[in-house]
């Protein structure tokens, strides 16, 4: 059985797959703090992020349909980033992992 096959059986692996991604979750939670941002915006809250992954981590989580991309026909060209319904479902896990990490961080 093949990586892929061990993903799409396995819901825990398929959803990791989805948002596993190193930038993934923080891009996330960020856009979950403020809920509508634009790109240079969102690169000053997810620290440590380059042009390059921003870019790639927000088109993919587009196409999972956790993000959405508004552009505006503006001169200059105006683009918000926000999260879809389907990516507002992740909250509340996303916050249950983040009080799981702070408990185990305080035990180091």
């Amino acid at each position: 059985m093949d990586r892929k096959d061990r993903v799409t059986e396995c819901p825990v692996a398929y959803a990791l797959n989805l948002i596993g991604g190193k930038w993934h979750l923080q891009i996330i939670w960020a856009l979950y703090k403020k809920p509508v941002q634009r790109y240079n915006e969102l690169k000053r809250r997810v620290d440590g992020i380059t042009n390059m992954m921003l870019s790639q981590s927000l088109k993919e989580l587009e196409q999972y349909g956790l993000v959405t991309r508004t552009q505006y026909p503006e001169i200059p060209p105006r683009v918000e980033y926000s999260l879809t319904e389907e990516g507002q479902v992740l909250i509340p896990f996303i916050r249950e992992l983040s009080k799981w990490g702070a408990k185990q961080m305080s035990k180091s």
